[in-house]
């Protein structure tokens, strides 16, 4: 039987008095006896007295002159210690005793030659060290690699325990950083770093072994140390840091991870992570990896969920079949990929697909306004007549944003023929309102231009031109290769009347947004360089080039913008429409970091105020997403200066502002933060600053309604201030968009009561609920996606244009450009989980939907998601929950279970069942 670790105290007398001053206490000792460490008399039980006694008999032995009694004495002393059982909340016994005889040991280490003995005796020192570690710092790592020096075979590290391994780990950094600031040899700390890591990754510490080998900067040589058990967690983990780390850090993680799955041959996990390094090689090489046919079909969902240009996997001419390319179009993008890839690629199926999701949901009727104003729960007291056009047009938006998709909407799809909404708005109205033709049809390319045809033969110029942006709406995010967006927009893009030309301009954009098409910049750079057209024209063809080449950092993009912002007159850069030729500039970059560097230093050229928010729209795109807190920093400075608004330009303060979200809503802790930050500008900053916060709590939380965000919303919603009000219920909106939050929509019915007096804000209002049940609650306009791992581009675009034309609403979407809302259509997709079959047809299974569980480095198997309801697929998710199969039946191709994922029978399910049975 083991003796107790501690000796057992004396018996006290019955009056529990407290034990006087020479009285040992309950640990055997004299209390105010203030001896020398290590000298104390301790009542040890026998057992522990007799290992004393024996381990300081060993230590003399190796003191004396026969060495043939050394080997036998350190055997012994290695064996005892390895076997000391004492518990992880104490020294081990061994390393107690010999504490005190530590300084003697190492002056005789001192004098033994190197040979095998000598670094046996090492080795036991540096065990020992771990106990002296508060005053001889790295002895552990000192007398370790003295031991591997002076042996042919020197001993596992491993064999002396998890705790020796930790601090031998502890101990390497900061030898590492003192090394290398020396220039002396790495070398050994690098392959011994190695050592404790594979020890590390064996016993279930994958987090200790990625944080040792990034210390050491070894980071890419994990990849040979992992195995099939903890590839994953080792990955999962190094994903998790990678909005912690700084460049090119950040990259070389990624690039790691990616090679890592690679290797397990987990395909889709390494394409997520191509994507989100934005690698046209990568992607492609990770797209012609899998050979399975099916792995290949989930791929190209994936490529195709991100807006991932087509011409990057193409296979190279030398590869194209010859019987695939007679039979496609010579000038086709698909040539060399099979319909079914392309299908998948282009979306061409996703309409029909959302529009089943409706009918299963039970959501497939269209919705009238009323059944989104609910104007009877209003407590308006006075029914007083408000400007009816305002009206009319507030309802053209809510009816297209509600019945997204669905294309039955009553208001102009189904209209019957000669009533149709479009001729009870004015002007300007009218083409809104022949646009949001465009949102009821999204994604149906066949039917939705045929009803968008007739209007863009009328007579009025405003219907024409909202026909135009139709149909490049509802081709957003759709490929095939009838191309037809081009080719109905082409012949309009040098129209004399400048709506018919913006639209075309816009249309364009929309449509082949994230493309990167070259012979789209033919056709619109010279509407950005030539200096006659209007500042309207070039901007908005700029914004267009922008959605284009998102995240492209296109060099001749970026040098005409450049070169038309230096030639361009000042009072021409001092129009409201500049800030989106600044931002078209800006999306070139979005997700691309420390590339901008050249663009923005060439801007501090530019001697004019719109150089310092381009600067500033520059920089935030590029951070996109990163959590990077130097820029959020940064941008926190930017909006310090109070600034006179008579001598100076202040709009670049907004930009700032909304950078801060931009950049922070990458990483939960960074966006939670900065909802602090958003206090105190709200508090403090000037009114320019003021007025930007509400825009930027709608971008951190884009269709993820929390709580407390609605709570400020509301309360800002309030605010003397009628420009915080009004982006205040816009952000309202974009939080709650397509969740048909029930307290969301309860606010906003509140808001239609208090604001009845005024039009603007009653407008903005009715947009907002138009957005709550955006696609009747089923689409939503978060730019993550594969559970919040990969930022869409394309919908950062999107949601960023329409918040820069709220930095001025009054010029933009209160005057006659309201169909800047519609910039939005670029990050609306649908958030459902769809399973397919093999052969692409819906496949109902079980499924549980949860709110989202973080389970980074957590031990075992811990569940990932909580509150769970279980469900038959297809199923709504909303942005912060996520879904998992009800039982092991299938094996779904995508590694997240979101959008479309192909199952495959499990091969061992029916052999399981039979079991059971």
């Amino acid at each position: 039987m083991a003796a107790p670790e501690l000796p057992v105290a004396p018996v006290q007398s019955d009056d529990k008095t407290k034990p006087k001053k020479d009285e040992p206490d309950a640990k055997g000792k004299a209390k105010d006896d203030k001896k020398p460490e290590g000298t104390e008399e301790e009542e040890l039980s026998e057992e522990d007295q007799q290992l004393r006694n024996e381990l300081e008999m060993l230590v003399e032995r190796l003191k004396e002159s026969n060495t043939s009694l050394h080997r036998p004495a350190l055997e012994t002393l290695r064996t005892l210690i390895r076997t000391s059982t004492s518990s992880m909340t104490s020294v081990p016994k061994p390393l107690k005793f010999l504490r005190p005889h530590y300084p003697d040991l190492q002056a005789l280490h001192k004098t033994w030659p190197p040979s095998e003995d000598s670094s046996l005796f090492a080795d036991i020192l540096s065990v020992l060290a771990m106990t002296y570690s508060d005053t001889q710092p790295r002895g552990t790592l000192h007398y370790r690699l003295l031991a591997a020096k002076t042996s042919n075979a020197p001993s596992d590290p491993g064999s002396w325990g998890h705790e020796y391994i930790r601090h031998l780990a502890s101990e390497l950094g900061p030898e590492y950083t003192h090394r290398t600031e020396n220039n002396e040899d790495i070398e050994e700390l690098r392959e011994l770093g190695n050592v404790c890591a594979t020890f590390l990754l064996g016993h279930n510490a994958e987090a200790d072994a990625v944080d040792l080998l990034e210390e050491l900067e070894t980071v890419h040589r994990i990849g040979e140390l992992v195995d099939k058990d903890n590839f994953s967690r080792v990955c999962a983990y190094m994903i998790s840091c990678v909005n912690f780390l700084p460049p090119p850090d950040d990259v070389s993680f990624l690039k790691t991870a990616h090679s890592i799955y690679l290797q397990f041959s987990k395909f889709p996990e390494a394409m997520s992570l191509s994507i989100r390094l934005f690698d046209p090689e990568l992607i492609a090489q990770d797209f012609n990896a899998p050979a399975n046919p099916l792995m290949k079909r989930q791929l190209a969902f994936l490529l195709a969920r991100a807006q991932i240009p087509i011409e990057w996997i193409q296979p190279s001419s030398s590869d194209i079949d010859i019987d695939t390319e007679s039979t496609g179009s010579p000038n086709s993008d698909d040539q060399g990929l099979p319909d079914d890839l392309m299908e998948c690629l282009g979306n061409t199926k996703l309409w029909a697909h959302f529009r089943a999701f409706g009918k299963e949901l039970g959501v497939e009727d269209p919705k009238s306004l009323e059944d989104i104003y609910k104007s009877h729960l209003e407590n308006t007291r006075t029914s007083t007549s408000v400007d009816s056009a305002k009206a009319n047009l507030a309802g053209t938006f809510v009816n297209a944003f509600v019945n997204a998709g669905f294309g039955n909407d009553k208001l102009m799809v189904e209209a019957e023929e000669g009533s149709s909404w479009i001729y009870k708005n004015k002007e300007h109205g009218m083409m809104s309102a022949a646009a949001s033709l465009g949102l009821s049809l999204l994604w149906d390319t066949e039917v939705g231009l045929s009803h968008v045809d007739k209007y863009t033969y009328s007579t009025e110029e405003h219907i024409k031109a909202g026909a135009l942006l139709a149909t490049g709406m509802l081709q957003c995010g759709v490929r095939s290769e009838m191309d037809a967006a081009l080719s109905l927009l082409h012949d309009h893009l040098d129209n004399k009347s400048v709506p018919i030309k913006t639209s075309a301009i816009t249309g364009l954009g929309l449509a082949y947004v994230g493309s990167h098409r070259e012979d789209l910049a033919a056709l619109l750079l010279p509407h950005v360089a030539d200096e006659n057209v209007s500042m309207e024209v070039a901007s908005l063809a700029a914004l267009a080039l922008g959605f284009i080449f998102v995240g492209s950092c296109n060099g001749e993009v970026t040098s005409t913008i450049l070169q038309t912002l230096m030639e361009r007159e000042d009072a021409h850069l001092n129009e409201k429409w500049a800030r989106f030729m600044v931002l078209g500039l800006a999306l070139l970059f979005v997700g691309r970091q420390d590339t901008s560097d050249a663009t923005i230093e060439t801007l501090k050229a530019i001697p004019h105020p719109i150089s310092k928010q381009a600067q500033i729209l520059v920089e935030i795109c590029s951070f996109a997403g990163t959590g990077n807190v130097l820029k959020v920093q940064a941008l926190l400075h930017h909006c310090n200066d109070h600034i006179d608004k008579e001598k100076e330009d202040d709009t670049f303060q907004a930009f700032a502002v909304i950078g801060i979200a931009l950049v922070a809503m990458g990483e939960d802790v960074g966006a939670e933060m900065s909802l602090r930050q958003f206090n105190h500008l709200m508090t403090y900053g000037d009114p320019v600053i003021r007025k930007a916060v509400p825009l930027a709590l709608g971008l951190i939380s884009a269709s993820n309604p929390q709580l407390s965000i609605l709570d400020t919303l509301s309360k800002y919603s309030h605010d003397n201030d009628l420009a915080v009000a009004l982006n205040a219920i816009l952000a309202m909106g974009l939080v709650g968009a397509g969740t048909n939050n029930a307290r969301l929509a309860q606010m906003l019915r509140q808001l239609a009561g208090y604001y009845h007096k005024e039009p603007d804000c009653l407008f903005m209002v009715r947009i907002s609920q138009g957005l709550v049940h955006m696609g009747k609650g089923t689409i939503g306009i978060n730019p993550f996606f594969s559970d919040r791992q990969i930022l869409s581009k394309t919908a950062v675009a999107g949601l960023l244009a329409t918040l820069v034309a709220f930095t001025d609403a009054k010029s933009f979407i209160l005057d006659k450009s309201h169909w800047m809302l519609y910039f939005l259509v670029t990050a609306m997709y649908p958030r459902f989980l769809i399973t397919l079959d093999e052969e692409l047809n819906n496949k109902a299974v079980t499924c549980r939907v949860g709110q989202a569980v973080d389970v980074i480095g957590l031990a075992g198997k811990p569940r990932t998601i909580s509150g769970f309801q279980t469900h038959q697929t297809p199923v709504r998710l909303g942005t912060t929950e996520r879904a998992e199969l009800g039982t092991e039946e299938y094996i779904p191709f995508a590694h997240v279970l979101e959008g479309f994922v192909i199952l495959q029978k499990n091969p061992g399910w029916e052999d399981e069942t039979k079991m059971e049975l």
